[in-house]
């Protein structure tokens, strides 16, 4: 209802991407279209921004170990399995990939590494020399090879039919587990815990966060279900 809001849907809009990763999206009466489909909530609700609303997600991993140091397989499926880094929300207590919104002007790889700092080694309340230590120890998994695992929109419970959520999610693999040894867990920001998590279908994660999982477990080999594919049927 401002008039001085003039958005430029469906472009670069200054500092602000109002383009879809999906593609065009449909503005009718001056407001976005949610390109999903109807939500049975109209406005922006509670994001920030009409149409698209930008996140990242670093989905962080590493082998699990026993004692010794050898990868722990599973004893179902045979295959190893994967932990990733997990967040606890406090807005709706669910657990979650440390992710986040994208800030005007940024680009998504320092959005992943910026929220991942914030939320998982809650580097705001870090000494200019912790958080210096901190990045040093980052920017060695951040730097490996990683690949993005989804780029799109998400459903998301705070979607409504003129705003939605979409995401980048990358994987970053600590192959040896060094990398992460060296670095204290510390929820900070919007996280009320952190620690490394089994990755397994059974986990309940908040909104798509579980398919990112499953699709990082198929690149990397990894357990995901103990259930017997149909190869194994009598």
């Amino acid at each position: 209802s401002d008039k001085g809001f003039s958005p430029k849907f469906n472009e670069r809009d200054g500092e602000v991407e109002r383009k879809s990763l999906n593609g065009l999206y449909v503005i009718e009466n001056g407001r976005p279209r949610n390109p999903a489909g109807r939500t049975g909530l109209t406005g922006r609700g509670l994001l920030g921004r009409w149409g698209p609303n930008h996140a990242a997600d670093p989905v962080v991993t590493r082998w699990k170990r026993d004692g010794r140091g050898n990868k722990v397989a599973h004893p179902v499926s045979g295959k190893n399995i994967l932990q990733f880094i997990a967040i606890k929300r406090k807005d709706c207590g669910e657990w979650a990939i440390p992710g986040g919104m994208v800030d005007p002007g940024e680009k998504i790889s320092a959005t992943l590494k910026r929220e991942f700092q914030e939320e998982a080694l809650n580097s705001l309340q870090k000494s200019p020399e912790e958080k210096a230590e901190l990045e040093k120890q980052l920017d060695k998994l951040f730097s490996q090879e990683h690949f993005v695992v989804y780029r799109g929109y998400v459903d998301d419970p705070r979607n409504t039919d003129n705003a939605w959520m979409e995401t980048e999610a990358v994987n970053y693999h600590d192959e040896t587990g060094e990398t992460m040894d060296n670095l204290p867990l510390e929820a900070g920001d919007d996280a009320g815990v952190v620690k490394w998590v089994d990755i397994t279908e059974k986990l309940q994660l908040y909104a798509s966060h579980s398919y990112f999982l499953k699709l990082v477990t198929e690149k990397r080999g990894a357990h995901w279900s103990e259930d017997h594919g149909p190869e194994c049927l009598e």
